[in-house]
């Protein structure tokens, strides 16, 4: 079973894309408000997974994503981002994110995208 930590300032968001991650058979070993409270919980964590949202107070998506990848995280991540983002999330697969995901998303294509990691 993949254990995934799940990142997005919206506590809502957090827990419908929980509660969808484990109908589908993943287990959520974490969450994070910001960027900064997903960097320390990843070390502790080390999940498989991480879905990361882009735009977050203290610390954004991408700023995680490049200090996850320079102290040698390695999990698989992938960034969450809104319509009109496209620039973010250029610069995150850059940097190596995995895969990405437009909100607002369809549980399918969720589903599709983390079963291609």
């Amino acid at each position: 079973m993949k254990r995934i930590m799940v990142v997005d300032d919206a506590a809502f968001m957090r827990m419908s894309l929980k509660m969808m991650l484990e109908k589908n058979g993943y287990q959520v070993v974490g969450e994070a408000e910001n960027g900064k409270v997903a960097v320390q919980k990843a070390k502790k964590l080390n999940p498989d997974i991480i879905t990361m949202d882009i735009t977050m107070p203290e610390m954004d998506g991408i700023t995680a994503l490049k200090t996850l990848k320079e102290v040698g995280c390695k999990s698989k991540i992938i960034i969450i981002s809104a319509l009109g983002q496209e620039s973010h999330v250029r610069e995150a697969m850059i940097l190596g994110a995995n895969n990405f995901i437009v909100k607002p998303y369809k549980e399918p294509h969720v589903m599709e995208i983390l079963s291609k990691l």
